[in-house]
């Protein structure tokens, strides 16, 4: 398909235009922490969360060493405990983002300040959180806890974490049945001398996904094991993007280059995507335009342009303009490239609209891109600069500014029609 074509056919989403829902969806939330609230209440017993089902963990990075801990139990409906946690099942299902705040919202994080060096600590509170946190399925357990529960909004600052909800201080917690923990989990584990980035490829390659393989490096259960420690959550999110991402990387090094230049496109909770897979060797480059009025320009009065960039050979800095999502839309195009057995130029252009009105974490980002190759066909163009020119009509700032920001648009000239618009 002809790349004018594919630009047709995708359409404006008027409606979405006209929606303006911080405002509207902020007192939805308000709201629903009240019911959370009463839900305590009814399922509190003496400050005991008893028989709850914790499908995952929560390591905080504030005070780092010694940070705070937790395990994350559903307040109501235990029996949907595994719906509640981050996972592409929210993407599937169509969740929106009052959906993802309504399903952490309802988790409790019942935490205690703990020393990251956990080598082979087992036992107690620590322990049953690293054994939570190593299952495939949610684990019954019973919380203590010191005082009422917290309930208020923790909204990560860069959007990497997914935003946690009531928070209280846990006094114990025991296991009420015996987790179930994958054989290449407990292959890992039983290995003292395995570093981690190889422990964590090796469990990519076993068929778990970066979900499950967060989890369990944040709970200090991979490496050496007079090494481990606890990883803060929003830091182990993009410590396993980077590490699949190089392993992915080191799949295509050597592969030949897609064929032509293809245009992908996909939009997801606010979030507007372009992938553009260009001949050549791999390089990748993901540009953010950030809309006044959403969520991360809340205040601009124009558009907040950034991005990063890197080469064949990698990038040895971290991604800081744009951050965790960087790692997730490099990981979504690479799983692409690798299945097909390709390498290319990759350019991502996130357009981040006024409806991305809160957020949601950076999973949006890894899933929409994922996506992207799986819902329909890509245009086609001649070239990058030709996809480019073409599209940049459909994107909310000018070639300048484009130009300005990104290293792969770079050398792309501006046409008589783009001094018109």
């Amino acid at each position: 398909m002809q790349l004018d074509d594919y630009i047709d056919g995708l359409g404006d989403d008027e409606e979405a235009r006209r929606r303006q829902l911080a405002k509207e969806k902020s007192y939805e939330i308000t709201e629903y922490l009240e019911d959370v609230e009463q839900s305590i209440d009814e399922t509190l017993q003496d400050d005991t969360l008893f028989g709850s089902t914790a499908p995952g963990i929560f390591v905080g990075s504030s005070s780092y060493p010694d940070v705070s801990a937790g395990v994350l139990a559903p307040v109501s409906e235990p029996d949907r405990a595994a719906e509640f946690e981050t996972g592409p099942h929210w993407y599937k299902r169509g969740y929106t983002i009052d959906d993802v705040f309504q399903s952490r919202t309802n988790l409790l994080n019942s935490a205690k300040r703990t020393n990251v060096h956990v080598a082979d600590e087992w036992d107690g509170f620590t322990g049953v959180q690293r054994e939570v946190a190593i299952a495939d399925r949610p684990v019954d357990v019973e919380l203590g806890l010191d005082g009422r529960p917290e309930v208020d909004m923790d909204l990560s600052v860069d959007d990497i974490s997914t935003p946690t909800g009531p928070r209280a201080t846990a006094e114990y917690a025991d296991l009420a049945e015996n987790p179930h923990v994958p054989k290449p989990v407990e292959y890992t584990l039983s290995d003292d001398d395995w570093k981690a980035e190889g422990a964590m490829t090796y469990l990519y390659n076993r068929g778990l996904d970066v979900y499950q393989i967060e989890n369990v490096l944040a709970a200090g259960a991979l490496g050496e094991t007079q090494n481990r420690k606890l990883v803060p959550t929003r830091w182990s999110i993009t410590a396993v993007d980077d590490t699949i991402c190089n392993f992915l990387r080191g799949q295509i090094h050597n592969r030949p280059s897609v064929d032509a230049t293809e245009v992908w496109y996909n939009e997801y909770l606010g979030n507007r995507f372009w992938v553009l897979l260009a001949p050549g060797d791999f390089e990748f480059e993901l540009v953010e335009l950030k809309a006044p009025g959403s969520v991360w320009n809340p205040a601009g009065r124009g558009y907040n342009v950034t991005s990063d960039y890197e080469g064949f050979e990698g990038r040895t800095s971290y991604a800081s303009e744009t951050a965790g999502a960087y790692y997730a839309a490099k990981l979504g195009a690479l799983e692409n490239l690798a299945d097909r057995g390709r390498q290319a130029k990759v350019l991502v252009v996130r357009h981040v609209t006024p409806d991305y009105w809160g957020p949601a974490g950076v999973w949006q980002v890894r899933e929409t891109v994922r996506n992207a190759f799986e819902e329909g066909e890509p245009g086609e163009a001649e070239t990058l600069h030709d996809a480019v020119r073409e599209l940049t009509p459909r994107w909310p700032v000018d070639i300048d500014t484009l130009r300005r920001n990104s290293e792969l648009v770079a050398g792309v000239q501006a046409s008589l029609a783009d001094f018109g618009r």
